[in-house]
């Protein structure tokens, strides 16, 4: 019961992974938003991603946007700075179509560390867009601009039903063990019943043919002692 309990603290509780970043950025038409992701050391190698969050109960990506020599993808861009542990998404000429759940994630063996980041767009007069470049003070401008942003971790549905999934698929195998366990000694002790019945039976055929083998006897015997009177 205990690595149960581990694994589930180790894929559902906060604080797990090493990725955290803002919970919620908001733009109005036509704005380029950008909000940035801090990683740990152990993550410094690995594939940086932004997608659309598609999907109810199992939550999956859409249109992921990979960071690489270019990280860049119609109006979505992603650039990862190792040296610095962070990495920042882009989001020009914002629509109203635009607005929904996304994740900001890193690609790891088994499951992606990631977190979840609501997009609110407002409809409003467009506005020119901001030109950003590699420097940390115009980096530090554009993550202000999201005013809303909150700091903070959430954890994508897949994280949390795989325990579940994995608890369930357990207590399933439980279950069937038992019930196979009872449906063996259920018939045993059918099979030793049937043995036994058919030795009393045997027994008892047994038993009357020595008494009829007895009574010939006797009937013999009185027909033997009539005839010699």
């Amino acid at each position: 019961m205990r690595p149960l309990v581990l694994l589930w603290a180790c894929l559902v509780l906060p604080g797990y992974g090493t990725l955290v970043g803002p919970k919620e950025i908001s733009g109005f038409v036509g704005d380029t938003v950008s909000l940035q992701c801090t990683y740990g050391e152990a993550l410094k190698t690995h594939r940086k991603y932004w997608c659309r969050k598609i999907g109810y109960l199992i939550a999956r990506c859409s249109g992921t946007v990979f960071s690489g020599e270019y990280g860049q993808e119609g109006r979505v861009s992603v650039h990862d700075s190792p040296w610095e542990l962070r990495f920042k998404v882009i989001l020009r000429n914002l629509t109203l179509e635009d607005e929904g759940q996304y994740f900001c994630g890193i690609q790891r063996l088994g499951l992606d560390d990631s977190f979840s980041v609501s997009l609110h767009v407002f409809p409003g007069i467009s506005r020119p867009t901001t030109q950003l470049d590699s420097t940390s003070a115009k980096d530090t401008s554009l993550v202000r601009r999201s005013s809303t942003a909150k700091s903070g971790t959430s954890i994508p549905m897949t994280r949390i039903l795989a325990p579940v999934l994995v608890l369930l698929a357990l207590l399933l195998a439980t279950g069937l063990a038992a019930l196979g366990s009872w449906v063996l000694q259920r018939r045993k002790e059918a099979q030793l019943t049937a043995e036994t019945e058919r030795k009393e039976k045997l027994q008892l055929s047994h038993s009357y043919q020595r008494t009829s083998e007895l009574d010939l006897q006797g009937a013999f015997e009185v027909s033997r002692q009539a005839f010699l009177w």
